[in-house]
């Protein structure tokens, strides 16, 4: 049906899912200045985060800045998938993804072995691998202490890795609990997202229909509307549009406008049945 339905308004995409191409996705001016900041960090290493209340934008700056330091010369991007895991399941997670062949029974022997294959991408490159860990207020404390001391390197004067956190706000939260101030302190570049305004709702709009192939396919005054009742979070506003969408393309309608918001959001209320009057 989704194949059916982006043929008949002539969409590369479908531009209100999550999974929407890289070309998709609305390049915010923070989001795009943080990347850069980034960037100069990949250099010497080190710490970095996004913070955000659920849908304000984390995971499509994640997309963005994943995209964006993929792209540079001999870096190296990789992602945290199971951040509550222990000790011992995230040195085997960190094995695959560095490609390091790590023994469950020897943490010592991982550790060393990490920490050389970062060195050696460090002397051969001059540039630090980059490790993304989403959900990262879901983290134990003694991976996130692990990891920094798996990450600096000759009395913490060096890092051998560049580490971006991404969480809600309780991740700023668990940043301020005494055994992880050292790990705080340590953190360089931070963007903290916030919910976005109507002008920022509209703009997004305008680029992922751009970008999908069919920029008149939602009128001026819909934006708005949408724009309006999104309460300025990204999430709502996709939802609200491909909610619409499939309601347009049940109605063969060729475009989706302020009446279809209102029939599909806002219907008229039933009407009080009349109740007949008793005789006395």
């Amino acid at each position: 049906m989704i194949s059916s339905m982006l043929s008949f308004y002539g969409l590369k995409f479908h531009p209100f899912r999550p999974e929407v191409p890289i070309e998709g996705l609305h390049p915010r001016v923070a989001v795009e200045q943080f990347c850069k900041r980034v960037e100069f960090t990949i250099s010497d290493g080190g710490f970095a985060s996004i913070t955000g209340d659920p849908g304000t934008g984390k995971s499509v700056a994640l997309r963005l800045l994943a995209h964006y330091l993929g792209r540079q010369r001999d870096v190296i991007v990789g992602s945290i998938d199971h951040p509550q895991s222990r000790v011992a399941d995230f040195y085997r997670e960190m094995g695959d993804l560095f490609g390091v062949t790590l023994q469950h029974n020897n943490r010592w022997g991982g550790f060393k072995a990490l920490r050389q294959r970062w060195a050696e991408h460090v002397a051969s490159t001059l540039a630090r691998p980059v490790l993304i860990v989403d959900e990262a207020q879901e983290m134990l404390s003694t991976v996130f202490n692990e990891l920094r001391i798996l990450a600096s390197k000759e009395f913490d004067s060096r890092s051998l890795l560049c580490v971006i956190f991404a969480g809600d706000q309780r991740l700023p939260n668990r940043f301020r609990q005494p055994e992880l101030l050292p790990l705080a302190s340590r953190i360089r570049r931070r963007l903290s997202l916030d919910y976005a305004e109507c002008g920022e709702l509209k703009a997004c709009l305008e680029h992922l229909l751009q970008a999908a192939g069919n920029s008149a396919l939602i009128t001026k005054d819909l934006k708005n509307t949408l724009a309006e009742h999104a309460a300025g979070n990204y999430r709502v506003l996709m939802n609200l549009a491909d909610e619409l969408l499939f309601e347009a393309y049940q109605r063969e309608a060729t475009h989706m406008d302020e009446k279809l918001f209102f029939d599909v959001f806002q219907p008229p209320l039933p009407k009080k049945r009349r109740t007949a009057k008793t005789k006395r």
